[in-house]
């Protein structure tokens, strides 16, 4: 049985690069006495799911952030913000008329059905939300498109850094997947050579057991017990088990040297990974080989556990 090293350099290279599912990216700037800033944040995710927080008047913009976002990735939970606020100084302010005569006119009711109430004071009034708006000259049309171009530049500035987060990030996942693939190798060939010594250990144990069966049973025919052994040599056998592990461990390495969307083709993978670790575990007639099953799916498990973090 052969097994394969590590990724070559030059694959690694040439290859698209494994992307995490988790990062964060900031953009901000300014234009026409307004300043903005987009974050972006994104987590593990099934699917891809984009929630926008935009501010009044941006509406539109929620559209255009989910198309983009949807072709700069394919998996993956996104939360994108965006924030508004205006840098001039020259802001202006007028009281709410309609809501302080409301106010007042309540207050004079009040006064007249509740004994000892204390006529509101004019800070009172004012203190209350609405009472004194701040004024804003409206945009023409020109500088609201001018605007939401540059907000739009912004975004696609917030979702390029978010992507190279993602592959940054997805570097180190990667080295860490090919560290328990490794381990996995390594496991798999110390389960071959303990495997390829099994057949006589069973066969000694079994021509002990069946001498000492012959002993006490001399009537009982030596071809059934032949049979018998070579059911239980069969059962115990684990070859199957360890080329099917071969063939995924060369099926996970050609994914990650591909590189690229491969999270879920990985996942999986590792299902049936645990599979045939699990059956090697059942089959396994030497304490040894059991002791190697099961430190086999605590690093397969490990390597899952890895996986769900790349998209």
């Amino acid at each position: 049985m052969c097994y394969l090293g590590r990724m070559s350099k030059q694959n690694k290279k040439t290859a698209p690069q494994i992307a995490s599912m988790t990062g964060f990216a900031r953009s901000s700037g300014s234009v026409d006495g307004y300043s903005w800033n987009w974050e972006a944040k994104s987590v593990n995710g099934k699917g891809l799911d984009v929630r926008c927080r935009l501010p009044q008047g941006f509406e539109e913009v929620d559209v255009e952030a989910r198309t983009a976002t949807g072709k700069a990735f394919k998996r993956g939970n996104f939360n994108l913000i965006l924030t508004i606020q205006e840098t001039s100084q020259q802001s202006q302010y007028q009281i709410n008329r309609a809501l302080l005569d409301q106010l007042v006119e309540t207050a004079k009711e009040l006064q007249v059905d509740l004994d000892g109430f204390d006529k509101p004071s004019l800070d009172g009034l004012f203190a209350v939300r609405g009472v004194i708006e701040q004024v804003t000259e409206s945009d023409d049309e020109a500088e609201l498109t001018a605007r939401k171009k540059e907000v739009l530049g912004g975004l696609k500035e917030v979702l390029s850094s978010l992507a190279q987060n993602r592959l940054d990030e997805g570097l180190r996942i990667g080295e860490v997947l090919f560290d328990q693939l490794d381990a996995i190798i390594k496991l798999c060939q110390q389960a071959e050579k303990i495997a390829a010594l099994q057949p006589e250990n069973i066969r000694e144990k079994l021509n002990q057991q069946i001498a000492e069966l012959l002993e006490a049973v001399p009537s009982l025919p030596e071809e059934r017990l032949a049979q018998e052994a070579a059911v239980l040599m069969t059962k115990a056998d684990v070859r199957e088990e360890l080329d099917r592990l071969q063939a995924h461990i060369e099926a996970a390495k050609d994914l990650m040297d591909g590189g690229g969307v491969i999270g879920r083709r990985l996942d999986f993978l590792c299902q049936e990974f645990n599979r045939e670790a699990n059956t090697l575990c059942s089959k396994a007639a030497d304490v040894e080989l059991s002791k190697i099953g099961l430190e086999l799916k605590a690093v397969i498990e490990q390597y899952r556990e890895q996986v769900q973090n790349i998209e």
